[in-house]
């Protein structure tokens, strides 16, 4: 009885019963791409058949030995809702289902970046928002070394509406309605980035081997036995960390967000700005800050607190009621809360700052204000400060899952079935360590993928890094700006786009809001090259070639449009000259019709010139008619 009763419990266990299976892709609400034979796949029991039942047509297949089972559906025009029954001993039926275009969103935090940190940008805009016919899927951050994964472990295909729309990515959604918009094609975004992932992460085993350095890391890791020793005492490291200044910070023994504490004794402290700069000096740990405000009446129920970006972490309290917290640096900190905390006359608010390691503080450029109704108050200004612990930085994180190869198994492997038009990239930010290698590393990636798919040479289309960090005044180098020249060769690929950002980043926020141009300029992209728009003007000025003539430098372009501009009507900026010894030098530039003359007169034999090489250019404003910028570029005879 028992040998039965083990044998009944394997045949329930191993799914030998005939329950199919599908991939979290195939589900309902999907959106499969039209034009091209589409595979429908999943695993059932060894020798099973399935019969699919689609669009008033029936297919089936057995399984393998193995279990899986593919059934390649003919090419499908635009168009649905329809349905799809897929019956073995069980039925599955999925709903809702539509036929468009497909396009995978891959790459790191900007791409990942969703519409609810733009919401207040865009807050008009997303109101609006409720279309069924734009749809995205998430893939579930994960990474895996051992070997490719063939499923996803969550996710589903949600509509662009009030209820999902906060969790689409905003570039992703901003091309997609562009393009919808246009054509009145549904569209799929499969939305696979990670934040802070460099390009090596996305590039199978196989792929990587062309790169010893990664393969070698990758194997390393590759057990998963290093990798989980690694996380167990970071972890340990950092929730010892944590817990010493959670024990020893006086401010929390103390009760300092006590609105009534006496702290006549504190020091001052200009805010935005960073006590590194202050008497206490470039300090780790707990530091407290207060300040008082006034209200004038009170006749809102809510107010809302906007404190720019704070280094690393903070908690906030206003009149001694916690309002709201954030664990890192990035998020812009932005507090709603119920103005019963408030009263008329004199308020007090109080931030307990965790910093961990480097310099910690307000950011700079960035708004501190309370908004009640149509009053706001401005926190900027003098604060008082005083220090709760101090502590040794906090070592340095291992990010296990940055490594070679690992998303690519997690992320990207399960996808490769799924049709698409094509892929939209934004990253780069994370490979700015080593940029002289980059455009191999993206012609790679490409071509892997391409062969994954088996698609051929469908677009890809990517975001060039936008401006970031202080300004310069002199010439000089810059790992930005070199990936930028990366990225600018990587249009040797073939079937490749790159939207110029170089006007719409924050020199103090390497997340920008500005999410909707970005996403704009890669629906002219895919229009010009994937839909058809032949003389649709959809790049900037590329630099192309140039002569010298003297003790100048005759520059060329391609995509001018109709003209090359100044943004601002002002002389060319931005552009720098060098001889043979390299040394740059800021130069005369003016147009001339579809041409760039280039000098200084300190330069008799000019060989090299550089635009826009900084890593967040002053005044770069070189664009065509179309106002488009041009691509920052470096050039020599």
């Amino acid at each position: 009885m028992k040998k039965i009763v083990i044998i009944i419990a394997f045949f329930l266990c191993s799914g030998i019963y005939g329950q199919i299976k599908l991939p979290r892709l195939i589900s309902d609400g999907m959106v499969l791409q039209r034009d091209i034979p589409l595979k429908i796949w999943g695993w059932a029991s060894p020798n099973e058949k399935i019969e699919i039942n689609f669009n008033q047509k029936k297919f089936i297949t057995i399984a393998a030995k193995d279990g899986n089972w593919m059934v390649i559906l003919p090419a499908q025009k635009a168009g649905g809702p329809y349905e799809m029954t897929l019956s073995a001993s069980n039925t599955i039926v999925l709903k809702n289902i539509l036929i468009g275009d497909v396009w995978l969103c891959s790459g790191q935090s900007n791409m990942e970046l969703p519409m609810e940190r733009v919401k207040d940008k865009y807050k008009d805009v997303i109101a609006k928002i409720d279309n069924s016919n734009i749809r995205q899927f998430l893939v579930p951050d994960q990474y895996e070394f051992a070997k490719e994964n063939v499923d996803l472990s969550s996710g589903e295909w949600l509509s662009a509406n009030p209820g999902n729309i906060l969790k689409f990515s905003a570039v992703a959604y901003f091309f997609a309605d562009e393009i919808y918009q246009k054509y009145k094609i549904p569209i799929g975004l499969i939305n696979s980035a990670l934040g802070g992932s460099p390009a090596e992460c996305w590039i199978s085993a196989e792929a990587v081997k062309k790169f010893p350095e990664y393969d070698a890391e990758y194997q390393k890791f590759k057990d998963g036995t290093l990798g989980t020793q690694i996380e167990e005492s970071d972890k340990k490291i950092s929730s010892t960390w944590y817990a010493t200044i959670n024990k020893e910070d006086e401010g929390l023994k103390n009760k300092w967000s006590n609105p009534e504490l006496e702290d006549s004794n504190w020091k001052n402290m200009n805010i935005p700005g960073y006590w590194a700069d202050t008497e206490l000096g470039n300090v780790n740990g707990v530091l407290w800050f207060r300040k008082e405000f006034a209200v004038s009446s009170l006749k809102e129920s809510n107010a809302r607190l906007i404190l720019g970006r704070i280094v690393d972490a903070d908690s906030v309290y206003v009149n001694g009621h916690f309002v709201g917290t954030t664990s890192y640096m990035y998020p812009p900190r932005i507090y709603p809360f119920d103005a019963k905390f408030l009263k008329e006359g004199k308020n007090e608010i109080a931030i307990r700052v965790i910093n961990n390691t480097g310099r910690g503080g307000f950011v700079e450029d960035k708004s501190y204000e309370l908004i009640l109704g149509n009053e706001v108050i401005d926190l900027k200004g003098s604060w008082k400060y005083k220090l709760g612990v101090k502590m040794a930085a906090l070592p340095g994180q291992t990010f296990i899952r940055w490594k070679p190869v690992g998303l690519y198994n997690a992320m990207i492997a399960p996808l490769k079935n799924y049709g698409l038009k094509g892929v939209l990239w934004y990253q780069g930010e994370s490979s700015t360590k080593k940029p002289e290698e980059y455009s191999a590393l993206m012609e790679t990636l490409i071509t892997n993928w391409r062969a994954e798919w088996k698609q051929g040479s469908f677009p890809f289309l990517y975001v060039q890094l936008t401006n970031f960090m202080a300004r310069k005044t002199e010439p000089g180098e810059s790992n930005w700006a070199a990936l930028r020249q990366q990225q600018k060769n990587t249009l040797a690929v073939p079937n490749t786009g790159m939207a110029v950002t170089i006007d719409l980043g924050e020199w103090n926020d390497i997340h920008p809001l500005n999410k909707y141009d970005v996403g704009k300029r890669l629906s002219l992209l895919a229009r010009k090259m994937v839909y058809g728009e032949k003389n649709l003007v959809a790049s900037g000025p590329l630099f192309k070639a140039m002569e010298q003539k003297g003790n100048q430098l005759v520059l060329s372009f391609t995509d001018i449009g109709t003209g090359l501009v100044t943004k601002d009507n002002q002389p060319l900026k931005a552009f720098e000259i060098a001889g043979n010894d390299g040394k740059f030098v800021w130069a005369n530039a003016a147009i001339e019709g579809d041409k760039i003359i280039i000098s200084n007169e300190t330069i008799l034999n000019p060989t090299r010139v550089r635009y826009a090489w900084a890593d967040n250019p002053d005044q770069a404003n070189l664009y065509n008619k179309e106002n488009l910028p041009a691509s920052p570029f470096e050039g020599s005879l």
